[in-house]
């Protein structure tokens, strides 16, 4: 299949206070976060033409950026009114929306404390990508050779571009292997997540899934673990060890990307999507939808 590339697309990309045609949104060869991986971002879905839960990732962004050691020059409210700003310009409703923050080109070196702040935020058309049927059927899942590191070790809280580096490698060898994705490992050899989703197992009407202290406590598996209980649904964060995917039943994941999507396999364990993942599919494609304001 043919996909156009990024810096080939019409349209507007807001960058340092700026909607900017979107061949001109660039950024130096010597960029600080091009070379050292000093920059974060956000990954956001519009329904309707509206961000779902914007202020969040607007948080979280600003969040990423402390983490190391820069602060975006904008509000969260700022933020938000910028992300619509360009929806709106691009005419987009179904879409996907990144915001990105780096560290610029005046200085090439580890420290970079003088190096100029840059925010970019675009965004493109993404409908679902999955129907109920499709989805009900589950993806296949590999078991990656990278693990989530020891949270002493890096910022795992962040939304940092450096911290995907082991993900791109571990999604590119599931793929040659004709699997989805890759489920991912701590670095005690616990379940941790995929390689840009969370995931949930369950068991006897109940739903477990790892504590989040080595990757992100998604926005999206928030919103799933409150959707879960909303039904009555006992969710349990805990360490979960590989043997003992043989005895779940269900398996999904979530994230902005995927939604929620179940599982079918992960390597040599086999699950069976059913009423806790078609109910969960449900209600988050029901709590995305935009809200009526009252009159």
């Amino acid at each position: 299949m043919s996909v156009l590339p990024f810096d080939k697309r019409d349209g507007f990309i807001w960058m340092n206070g700026v909607m900017l045609p979107w061949a001109d949104a660039k950024l130096h060869v010597l960029s600080h976060g091009l070379h050292y991986a000093s920059s974060v971002f956000e990954g956001e879905r519009a329904y309707g033409g509206q961000i779902f839960k914007s202020r969040e990732h607007s948080e979280r962004f600003k969040n990423s950026a402390r983490l190391l050691d820069f602060e975006i020059p904008y509000s969260v409210e700022e933020l938000d009114r910028v992300k619509q700003q360009v929806i709106d310009a691009n005419k987009l409703s179904e879409c996907y929306v990144r915001p990105i923050a780096w560290r610029g080109s005046e200085m090439m070196a580890v420290a970079a404390q003088n190096a100029t702040i840059n925010v970019a935020i675009a965004t493109w058309d993404w409908p679902s990508m999955f129907d109920m049927a499709t989805k009900m059927n589950g993806i296949r899942l590999d078991i990656a050779d990278y693990r989530r590191p020891d949270p002493l070790t890096a910022p795992c809280n962040s939304k940092a571009a450096g911290l995907y580096m082991i993900c791109t490698i571990s999604k590119h060898a599931a793929e040659r292997k004709g699997y989805a994705d890759a489920m991912m490992l701590d670095w005690l050899g616990r379940v941790a997540e995929c390689t840009g989703a969370n995931i949930f197992f369950t068991l006897n009407g109940v739903i477990h899934t790892p504590i989040a202290d080595c990757f992100l406590n998604g926005i999206t598996r928030q919103t799933v673990i409150e959707l879960a209980k909303r039904r009555g649904i006992e969710v349990v964060e805990r360490r979960i060890m590989p043997d003992e995917l043989d005895g779940f039943e269900e398996c999904f994941i979530c994230g902005t990307g995927a939604e929620v999507t179940p599982v079918s396999e992960i390597g040599p364990y086999r699950f069976t999507p059913s009423a806790v993942s078609r109910a969960l599919i449900e209600d988050y494609a029901a709590e995305v939808q935009p809200k009526q304001k009252a009159a």
